[in-house]
Formats: C-alpha cells, structure tokens, sequence
C-alpha cells in the first residue's frame, strides 16, 4: 500500500514536471510568431512553466522524503523559481527587480551548496 501511494505521489510530481515541459511550447510558439500575435500577453506564458517546475520539484522532494538538508535545497530552489516566474509574470511592479535578485541570491546559492555539498 504505502509502495502505491508512492508512486502515485511521485507520478503526480512527474506529471507536473512534464507540464512544465510543455508549457515551454506556447511560450517558444510566442518567441517565433510574436508579429503575428501580438496581443497575446508574453509574462503568463513565461510564467507558467517557471512555476510548474517549482511545484514539481519540491514536491518530488517531498514525495521522496528526502533528508532534511536535500529538501532545503529543493525548496530553495523551487522558490528561486518561483520569484523568477513572479518576475516574469509583474515585469513592471516596483518590486520586480527585488523578485528577480531574491532568485538569482537563491541560485546561486543552490549551485554554490550544491559544489561545497
């Protein structure tokens, strides 16, 4: 039983990771034919994948039960994500470049522990 819940966790963070990789299409589709579609919004676009692929990964951390020091890691990098889609999604808020800064803080940090380990 706990072998099936499991899985069907673990199939629930694939899913969204995929997701995610699909979400990639509209927004590549949006960078080729802009000019033909100008009025559709970019920043939602860029947003969603950025998102799903946080979702997922610290989900999948959590569905693995990982040790404490991997779902620090997992979260943090799931948070860079997600400051990185807010910035995507509100380029213009007063506060975007913060957004943007916390998630280059939060990579680079993720990179560093994860060469130090």
């Amino acid at each position: 039983m706990r072998v099936l819940r499991f899985r069907r966790s673990r199939t629930i963070s694939m899913t969204i990771a995929v997701l995610a990789v699909v979400a990639l299409l509209p927004l590549l589709a949006w960078d080729t034919f802009s000019k033909l579609v100008p009025l559709w919004p970019h920043e939602p676009l860029a947003a969603a994948p950025l998102s799903l692929i946080a979702v997922a990964c610290i989900l999948d951390a959590v569905v693995r039960r990982a040790p404490p020091a991997k779902l620090t890691r997992a979260c943090m990098l799931g948070a860079a994500f997600l400051f990185w889609a807010a910035n995507q999604f509100w380029p213009g808020h007063p506060q975007a470049t913060l957004l943007n800064d916390i998630a280059i803080a939060l990579f680079v940090a993720d990179v560093s522990f994860a060469m130090f380990g």
